[in-house]
């Protein structure tokens, strides 16, 4: 039963990752006919990041009364009618409608997923299911891509995706007894069951503001270089605006690999360590970023994809261990709050700062963005005490 529970949550996994890059990859098809600027995409994305920060701050009381199997159902079920939607969609303001229910839905299954995964199961688990996020976030581009090349327009890509989270909806809804039977972490059965904390006592546990500022900052790295990289490789690098666009996935193909290979070393290693290995990763590729070399820079983007791979998974396992199992729903929701935020806010600052002064300050933008990470991260894990214990506990299954 624990083993097809967890089949489930890869499959929530990939559902999480299908919706994320649906709104980017079809843009380009939508903008014209709704007749507005190809920079209002923006718009929805905040709209869809402000419904994913409520949510998750309302996580941890959601999780507490329902339980993450409901949650997590309910959630991809307000997902696919959002999705839905957008495919019924004739005007801007009716995308922008249907964008609240999109971040809504989206915001507490990840905060309830993440949370269930640290807290019963293995590091590796955490990575894989990561990696599975990847493998959604390459599925819905194409389906965007085969409903235009056939014809059928973007709604029809957008329709496809709503109904594969219908499915997924009733094999959650099929699964929810599954739930009930938590493994532990030493294999057995556990009740998960916690108080909710409100945001201002979450804020307060020692260590917890230092957490989500790590977060913070990692997502807005990741955001940031995922989001620029193209024009980096244009407008520093010289190279055509195709060959950037092919060169530029370098970086997610490096997150996706980069997560599975985490999943084989991160129980031996520990999270404090797998935390810290993707940092000095990072700092490796920031570092190639700088020369001036085509080469280098595309290696850049790969080391700094693998270097992303473990951060996030490894801070969301390693909650409960900072802050304990009782109080990990909480934290995790006001980790995914302040992650939320560094994505809304820091890739659009760096726009600013590139159209001001210039693009090529993107590998220090990158660095000052991990500097203020690994301060984060090494004061959060000594206010928590995980550094004295930062030998890898015993996996779970």
């Amino acid at each position: 039963m624990v083993h097809l529970l967890l089949g489930v949550i890869y499959l929530a996994f990939i559902s999480l990752g299908l919706p994320d890059s649906l709104l980017g990859s079809a843009w380009p098809s939508m903008y014209g006919p709704f007749g507005v600027p190809v920079s209002f995409a923006g718009i929805i994305s905040m709209i869809i990041a402000v419904g994913t920060i409520v949510s998750s701050l309302n996580s941890d009381r959601l999780t507490a009364r329902f339980g993450p199997g409901r949650v997590t159902a309910c959630s991809v079920a307000l997902t696919a009618l959002a999705l839905f939607g957008f495919s019924l969609s004739s005007e801007f303001w009716m995308l922008c409608l249907w964008a609240v229910p999109y971040g809504l839905g989206a915001g507490s299954v990840d905060a309830a997923l993440n949370n269930y995964v640290a807290l019963h199961y293995a590091s590796r688990h955490m990575s894989w299911l990561h990696c599975m996020w990847g493998v959604g976030t390459l599925v819905g581009p194409n389906l965007i891509s085969c409903a235009l090349s056939g014809g059928q327009g973007w709604q029809a890509g957008y329709r496809y995706i709503s109904l594969l989270q219908v499915a997924l909806t009733a094999v959650l809804v099929f699964s929810l007894p599954l739930w009930k039977r938590q493994p532990s972490a030493a294999g057995g059965e556990a009740d998960s069951a916690h108080e909710a904390l409100g945001l201002r006592q979450a804020a307060r546990i020692p260590g917890a503001k230092s957490a989500v500022l790590g977060f913070f900052c990692y997502c807005a790295l990741e955001q940031t270089a995922g989001l620029w990289a193209g024009s980096y490789l244009v407008l520093h690098g010289g190279l055509s605006a195709e060959r950037a666009a092919a060169l530029a996935a370098l970086f997610y193909i490096g997150i996706t690999a980069g997560r599975a290979v985490s999943g084989f070393v991160s129980g031996p290693l520990g999270d404090v360590r797998m935390i810290r290995l993707g940092q000095g990763i990072i700092l490796a590729g920031a570092a190639a970023l700088l020369l001036p070399s085509s080469f280098a820079m595309q290696a850049g983007l790969v080391l700094v994809g693998l270097g992303c791979a473990p951060i996030y998974p490894s801070i969301i396992h390693a909650t409960p261990a900072r802050f304990g199992a009782a109080r990990s729903q909480a934290l995790i929701g006001l980790e995914m709050a302040g992650a939320y935020v560094g994505t809304c806010l820091m890739p659009p600052l760096f726009g600013a700062l590139s159209e001001r002064l210039s693009i090529s300050l993107m590998p220090l933008y990158l660095l000052a963005l991990l500097a203020v990470m690994f301060l984060a991260n090494e004061r959060a894990n000594r206010a928590s005490g995980l550094v004295r214990s930062a030998r890898p506990a015993r996996e779970r299954g």
